[in-house]
């Protein structure tokens, strides 16, 4: 975990009150959020840099695809791993079947070969499999997003014939499970709706002020009520019935991105070894206001006020409910 300095001046005392006058000027200065434009861009190292120019290009391919859709799906399929295996042999970061990948894979990188495991085929092909469906069912009432993500999971026969996404539960969740991910990957353009459970989910994290950090630290009784980290801001979230992850970069993932200068009591807040990879967070904390988060920051300190602002700051995510139920919660081996 990443060494910080103690706020100063900041007794558990006082707590109350310095929470309290943070909100309050948060909230004030958040008024008005949002900016112009309408493409969809992705978030800030929400794809590992190595596939994001792939994403960002092969993502526009059809009017039904956007970068943030194509990777949502690749995150939901496979958590960017590129060598993932599932149990019914799907592979790679795409989770192709190999018979699918026999008819639908393409020579993403124009080198000859058509490779299941070579991202740089792979994110390409799923993309290019994507927009075939959706010209299969381009003719469907209702959102053409919503329709293709559905022929991918039932198939383009069933979206066609129930006129839209179909009454089956599993592809019903497939297509919300895709679309509430996406935002998590997309940049915003509008400011992002603040948080309905910021404020309790705070004052659960304000009442663990002065416990000591323990690595793996999840605040059960038999570790002395201690955390770590990522285990201080699922506990916070649990308090107001939201189910985060247990690992700091999954928790990017539960929600959209607030920029800096946007920021709102409740996010959470993230610190990377890698500022163009959220893959590389190695801490988190929720934020309070004027600059300061309160985290568990490692071995030997206590949970306690720190400011944001360092070299290592990554970004923030503004947690929904939708957004963290929507994450993987298993994924396939290597």
């Amino acid at each position: 975990m990443r060494k910080v300095l103690v706020v100063g001046g900041i007794g558990f005392g006082a707590g109350v009150g310095f929470v309290g006058l943070l909100l309050v000027g948060t909230y004030s200065a958040a008024a008005g959020l949002g900016s112009a434009g309408s493409a969809v861009t992705l978030a800030k190292g929400a794809v590992p840099s190595q596939y994001q120019a792939t994403v960002q290009k092969w993502g526009n391919l059809c009017p039904s695809l956007n970068p943030a859709l194509l990777a949502a799906q690749l995150y939901q399929e496979s958590g960017w791993n590129a060598q993932a295996r599932s149990p019914a042999n799907a592979l790679g970061v795409a989770q192709f079947i190999p018979g699918t990948w026999a008819t639908h894979g393409i020579d993403g990188n124009g080198d000859g070969k058509k490779d299941i495991w070579d991202p740089a085929d792979a994110i390409p092909s799923a993309a290019s499999y994507d927009c075939e469906l959706a010209g299969y069912v381009k003719n469907v009432p209702g959102s053409q997003s919503d329709n293709m993500l559905a022929a991918y999971n039932a198939g383009s026969y069933a979206v066609i014939k129930y006129h839209g996404v179909p009454p089956y539960r599993e592809t019903q969740n497939y297509v919300k499970i895709i679309r509430t991910l996406e935002k998590s990957f997309a940049r915003p353009v509008n400011g992002v709706a603040p948080s309905q459970q910021a404020a309790a989910a705070i004052y659960y994290a304000q009442q663990k002020l002065g416990t000591p950090y323990l690595w793996g630290g999840n605040g059960t009784a038999d570790q002395g009520g201690r955390f770590d980290c990522s285990g201080l801001t699922k506990a916070a979230y649990h308090s107001v019935g939201i189910e985060l992850p247990r690992v700091a970069n999954d928790q990017y993932n539960a929600g959209a991105h607030p920029a800096r200068n946007e920021l709102l009591p409740g996010d959470l807040v993230f610190f990377s070894n890698d500022l163009s990879n959220s893959r590389a967070i190695h801490h988190v904390g929720l934020y309070v206001g004027g600059g300061y988060m309160i985290d568990a920051p490692y071995t030997g300190a206590v949970i306690r006020f720190d400011k944001i602002d360092s070299p290592d700051y990554f970004g923030a995510t503004r947690v929904t409910k939708d957004g963290a139920k929507a994450l993987p919660t298993t994924q396939p081996e290597a």
